[in-house]
């Protein structure tokens, strides 16, 4: 059996990012007993790749389900694969029970030693009427966990059904993981590094601009041509007629939901309100009911990493704010939807226009959400727990109090608060006095709606740096770009 540093040494430059993955992957394999894996997050994230990589392709048995097909193809593709890998003869199970009872009694010929069996695209193969999630537990219940040589990894695109059906089984598989990987996409210095690795000439304002538009999905990072520019890269995958991620918007959401028509509506209403929505603010906007449906369809959305559910102190559950924060959706809502015909070259064309610099504006503070942890450490309070939430406050007209919102709030348990501007402009933010007194307005006001007694520092996060003047020394924290690598 390796030890935790043999094993963090095996995943040294694997693969980009992945490292916490990657070791949970190799202790199962190396462990004494067996062990049963599910795999999930977003389309593009790299899930296969991930497990393919992390074994080189050595597996006792691996199967890819079919999309699309009804049961009697999907066995007898099942037995195709068995064939594959010398675990059956040409035979003809009748359902899934005889098919993963061909593949014990196949798997039970091989020499000694740790079998990895790899099961992609699971959903597929659970078919209406198929008890294919009996039969599934069934092999691993009672036959699989009961060995000690023995590791199952499933993984699919429909992440709502691995949630449902495998990560939070309620019948024969409740509690019979022994591991779940949620692959998430990368963060900016991951993305930075793909770059690197794939040769594409990107300064850091570029691999963030081009993270604002992609995210940290793998998947779209890899379509990027070297021996082009970003903004001709954009065109011609999201603006040419044919391009790669033109129509990614409806493929994205029906490969990870089975019924995907609820999810569409609420992250469509979640559009329309950068701070977010309460439950009952999403209920009066897409006309939902308030029901388990809803909570399931919100549940799945924060799983895979579209939505982020905070809460502001003071409220009670019911008070959850339901934030959209995947760059990509957003992107899709502000360019790329409805029948409005954009130019095939609007990116280039227009990428410095007004819309485009708003958009630019907007998503940098999501950026900034998504990296809040980066923040902390350049704060030097990575070690402090803290809350992070978003905080406005209405007009107060008998004082003169104007109203305002503040995006990202560091709530720390060291008795202090940061309350963060996310600023993207061309050049240096620069703070004049008109500027320094809507600061301070902003932080009296959350001083006054609060009440507080923890110090609260103003901080500034942006793109191109702060400008070093009179009226920007007494920042508490004034953070470039780079550090949310």
């Amino acid at each position: 059996m390796y030890t935790l540093p043999e094993i963090e040494e095996e995943v040294k430059e694997l693969m980009i990012g992945r490292k916490e993955e990657l070791e949970t992957l190799y202790l199962a394999r190396d462990a004494d007993e067996s062990g049963f894996i599910a795999v999930y997050g977003r389309r593009r994230v790299g899930k296969t790749y991930l497990v393919r990589k992390a074994f080189d392709g050595d597996f006792a048995f691996y199967h890819t389900g079919i999309a699309n097909v009804g049961k009697k193809e999907q066995l007898a593709r099942f037995v195709r694969s068995l064939q594959k890998y010398g675990l059956a003869e040409k035979v003809r199970p009748k359902d899934w029970f005889e098919a993963f009872d061909l593949l014990s009694v196949g798997l039970e010929k091989l020499p000694p030693g740790k079998k990895v069996v790899f099961i992609d695209e699971l959903p597929w193969m659970d078919t209406p009427k198929s008890n294919f999630v009996s039969a599934l537990e069934n092999f691993w219940n009672g036959w699989a966990s009961a060995r000690e040589d023995m590791l199952l990894i499933v993984c699919g695109s429909a992440s709502s059904w691995i949630l449902s059906k495998i990560v939070d089984n309620h019948g024969g598989l409740h509690n019979r993981l022994t591991d779940r990987i949620h692959l998430k996409p990368f963060n900016l210095a991951e993305c930075e590094a793909l770059a690197q690795e794939r040769g594409l000439a990107m300064p850091r304002a570029h691999v963030l601009e081009a993270y604002m538009i992609f995210g940290g999905v793998p998947y779209y990072w890899t379509l990027l041509k070297s021996s082009l520019g970003l903004a001709q890269n954009v065109d011609r995958l999201c603006f040419c007629e044919g391009g790669a991620l033109a129509d990614e918007f409806a493929q994205l959401y029906a490969s990870l939901f089975r019924r995907p028509l609820g999810h569409i509506a609420v992250v469509t209403a979640l559009s329309t309100k950068k701070i977010g929505m309460t439950r009952e603010e999403v209920i009066a906007a897409t006309g939902a009911e308030d029901s388990g449906a809803l909570t399931k369809v919100l549940k799945e959305l924060e799983a895979c990493g579209f939505v982020r559910k905070y809460r502001i102190p003071g409220c009670k559950a019911k008070g959850a704010i339901y934030q959209l924060i995947d760059n990509f959706t957003l992107f899709y809502f502000k360019f790329l939807q409805g029948d409005v015909e954009r130019p095939r070259d609007f990116w280039s064309t227009l990428h410095m226009s007004q819309e485009v610099r708003i958009w630019r504006g907007l998503a940098f503070e999501r950026v900034c959400l998504e990296h809040v942890d980066s923040i902390r450490r350049t704060l030097g309070i990575a070690g402090v727990r803290s809350r992070v939430y978003a905080f406005g406050f209405e007009a107060d007209l008998a004082d003169g109090h104007p109203g305002g919102q503040i995006d990202l709030v560091i709530d720390r348990d060291d008795d202090v608060i940061n309350l963060c501007e996310m600023k993207c402009l061309g050049g240096e933010y620069v703070i004049d006095e008109a500027e320094r007194r809507k600061l301070e307005n902003r932080r009296e006001a959350f001083l006054r709606k609060t009440r507080t007694s923890k110090a609260v520092h103003l901080t500034i996060v942006s793109a191109n740096g702060t400008k070093r003047n009179v009226y920007a020394q007494n920042l508490q924290g004034a953070l470039p770009a780079e550090s949310l690598f």
